[in-house]
């Protein structure tokens, strides 16, 4: 069922159209590309829900990634339904007593969504996570109210950090990766995630910087380097570092902030620009005081976001995903 069913007046999509647009929609980040959502579509409504099996335990011990990891999936969700004809209400936590049902998505038909959620639904296969160095971003100040409001619109705040917080940023990042340098769990983790062989999860070595490359990178998690030669020559990442706060630590604000993460991420690629979320600086308390401290509010901040320019088209490949009988039940 396609947009052209929407405007003939259907009053939901089908279970192929559903699986048509969560096939776009699983391209959403997640924390190590653990993709830790799963869907159930009853023919009436689709359910979002974070799945136990794809947490991380060491990384995020409280589930805060998680959800906003499947909050990124749902704003992912939200822009492919549309793109295709369909509004979708949401209505979000809608059973406290299920804390891992994260979302409940009903349709509506809508044959004229706005040019910007169309432009965002097109640029979803574009975008990835550039761990290696990036020139500054062209056209920011043109693009910067424009980022702010998306966020905004999540009800989830953004700030753009001046160059003169750059470096207390890079000691508070090389702080939270030394703390966990000898955490042998932790590690782990991280090395399973982007070491093992299976082809739709994970972070896979194409998408890795080298040594040389993540040395001139200073704000980044420190991942097991790629092997190979050095694909860019950027003597020095000059990204601009935006911070996403929301006013409070819950389930309902993590998950907004994953929405408004994949706002950030699609409408900077939409504009050719690269970018790359960064969690790990919020993962430990004292890492994520040093960002707070660096704030002009006294919001809680949940992630890091790197945007710059790609100096020469970028050859790597897609990071995989898992295969859309994986993640979406259809119970009709």
């Amino acid at each position: 069922m396609t947009a052209e069913n929407a405007r003939a007046g259907s009053a939901v999509p089908d279970a192929s159209a559903v699986a048509a647009a969560l096939q776009i929609a699983r391209r959403a980040p997640s924390l190590h590309n653990s993709q830790p959502w799963r869907l159930i579509f009853d023919g009436k409504r689709l359910h979002l829900h974070s799945d136990p099996d794809r947490s991380l335990p060491m990384a995020d011990p409280d589930g805060r990634q998680q959800v906003i990891s499947c909050g990124a999936m749902l704003h992912h969700t939200r822009t492919a339904f549309a793109a295709n004809g369909w509004h979708t209400d949401v209505v979000r936590l809608p059973d406290p007593a299920r804390p891992r049902y994260l979302a409940a998505l009903a349709f509506r038909p809508w044959p004229d969504p706005p040019e910007r959620i169309r432009t965002q639904a097109k640029v979803i296969g574009r975008r990835y996570s550039d761990r290696l160095p990036m020139d500054e971003p062209e056209g920011w100040d043109a693009l910067l109210p424009g980022v702010t409001e998306v966020a905004r619109t999540c009800e989830v705040t953004l700030d753009d950090l001046p160059d003169t917080v750059r470096d207390r940023l890079a000691a508070a990042s090389d702080r939270a990766e030394a703390l966990r340098r000898y955490d042998k769990p932790y590690q782990s983790e991280l090395r399973w995630w982007t070491g093992h062989f299976d082809l739709s999860e994970g972070i896979p070595p194409t998408a890795l910087a080298t040594a040389a490359e993540a040395g001139r990178v200073p704000v980044r998690r420190d991942f097991p380097t790629a092997p190979g030669t050095t694909r860019r020559a950027t003597p020095e990442d000059r990204a601009r570092l935006l911070a996403l706060s929301s006013a409070e630590d819950s389930p309902a604000q993590w998950l907004r902030t994953g929405e408004a993460l994949s706002a950030v991420l699609l409408e900077c690629t939409g504009a050719g620009l690269s970018t790359c979320p960064l969690t790990h600086i919020t993962e430990l308390p004292a890492a994520r005081r040093v960002i707070a401290g660096l704030l002009p509010h006294h919001l809680r901040p949940q992630v890091v976001v790197r945007v710059g320019s790609a100096p020469e088209p970028d050859p790597m490949p897609p990071t995989p995903r898992l295969p859309i009988e994986d993640i979406l039940t259809v119970t009709t």
